[in-house]
């Protein structure tokens, strides 16, 4: 779940300039979207690592689509 939302994102990110404000945004928008789903389908906390992780490869390997 994280992963895929990440995965547009990472796309996006990968497509702007490092450290302008675009490519800040594209890394943090996905944040409240995660938090939702997360407590929407009742994870415990303890869950919340293996999201971070899902998250930030998501964000690599959409980084490296190329379409």
């Amino acid at each position: 779940m994280t992963f895929m939302i990440n995965l547009p994102f990472g796309f996006l990110r990968g497509k702007v300039r490092k450290y302008s404000f675009k490519w800040f945004l594209y890394i943090h928008l996905p944040i409240p979207f995660i938090f939702l789903a997360r407590t929407s389908s009742h994870l415990d906390y303890r869950y919340i690592p293996l999201f971070v992780v899902a998250a930030i490869f998501g964000q690599l390997l959409g980084g490296r689509i190329d379409l």
